[in-house]
């Protein structure tokens, strides 16, 4: 029997294998939306396709030992419609970090379930629940990484590549394939948390460049950890890091930043906001700095008033809402590939919406 597969950050996946995620999250979501469109007599004699139902009589297990908006529903809609069923298993709901260790548990849920989407606290829990697992897991949040958010990212700009390439006009009809996306330069503004961590390992390999920006003070620097991961996979060639927000955003396509007080951070909250002076995301940083004219804003949500101002978060240059759209056709295609199949190499299936 094959190895059990699992997934705790994009540094796991070849370039090509993430590409060819994001294009399977891109086919399901296309033949998925007519089936969630209100129902009219126009489309009884519209021939409908099921998306892949790799997961039919499958259960999965979400541990989220953390609050979530769009991992959760998206982990639940997106189960659902490939067939299966999503059991959410909150803090208080069972027995792990209170009677229970994570390998126990792991083995107890992987006894009865076929995957495990797992949204944790420290990197080290999950880690231990992939090594006990005889289900595949995949990584839902950590400490380090959050590789499903950079998914949905990547989908984002692919579906918005004709915004940075101007003679390129978006592909009518529902059956339209992946757009190919030019090389950008991404910016980041912002605190080195998990978010970045995964775009760290993943822009650099798609052939985009990275430019960081955050404090000076060691709290916001990369963990060895991730760097070690970052200069063992040659991304730190694309990679340009200082503590001014204007120096990073120049010549940028794209400005992320992300939350400066994650959970669990909330007694820093006066200090944090005292060492991100100046780094909120405005037109005015972003003109002064030499972003491109064109300039596109991401953010992975929830967001705050002092990361990013209404201006540019409710403007034209957003994209946050397609990118938390995004959220359920990643994770769907993560969970097709990973859960139902065992396959995220593409050695094993031809990679096709329907099967």
């Amino acid at each position: 029997m094959s190895p059990v597969p699992h997934l705790m950050s994009m540094a796991d996946l070849t370039g090509p294998q993430i590409l060819r995620m994001v294009s399977h999250a891109h086919s399901l979501k296309q033949v998925s939306l007519p089936w969630l469109a209100p129902q009219s007599r126009n489309q009884k004699n519209t021939r409908l396709r099921m998306p892949s139902q790799s997961l039919f009589n499958k259960s999965i297990t979400l541990i989220f030992s953390k609050r979530s908006t769009r991992t959760r529903v998206s982990a639940e809609t997106a189960t659902v419609l490939l067939g299966g069923r999503a059991l959410f298993l909150g803090h208080d709901d069972i027995q792990l970090g209170v009677n229970e260790s994570p390998r126990d548990t792991a083995r107890v849920l992987g006894g009865m379930c076929q995957g495990i989407f797992a949204r944790v606290g420290d990197h080290a829990e999950i880690e231990e629940l992939a090594k006990y697992s005889p289900v595949p897991v995949l990584n839902a949040l950590s400490s380090l990484w959050h590789p499903t958010q950079i998914l949905a990212d990547v989908l984002t700009l692919h579906e918005h590549a004709h915004l940075f390439e101007p003679t390129q006009i978006p592909s009518p009809g529902p059956n339209k394939s992946l757009p190919s996306l030019r090389p950008l330069t991404v910016a980041y503004v912002g605190d080195s948390a998990n978010v970045l961590h995964d775009m760290l390992v993943t822009y650099p390999r798609l052939g985009h460049k990275l430019r960081v920006a955050s404090p000076p003070q060691p709290a916001y620097q990369c963990p060895k950890a991730v760097w070690d991961r970052v200069t063992e996979l040659g991304c730190n060639k694309d990679i340009w890091w200082g503590s001014d927000p204007r120096e990073a955003v120049n010549g940028a396509d794209v400005v992320v930043t992300d939350t400066w007080i994650s959970m669990g951070q909330e007694a820093e909250k006066e200090q944090r906001l005292k060492d991100f002076a100046g780094y909120q995301v405005t037109e005015a940083l972003c003109r002064e700095g030499g972003a491109n004219p064109n300039w596109k804003f991401l953010h992975c949500l929830p967001r705050k008033k002092d990361e990013v101002d209404d201006e540019v978060f409710y403007g034209p240059r957003s994209l946050v809402f397609p990118e938390a759209d995004n959220r359920k056709w990643t994770i769907m295609a993560a969970f097709d590939l990973l859960f139902g199949k065992w396959d995220l190499t593409g050695e094993h299936s031809a990679d096709k919406a329907t099967r």
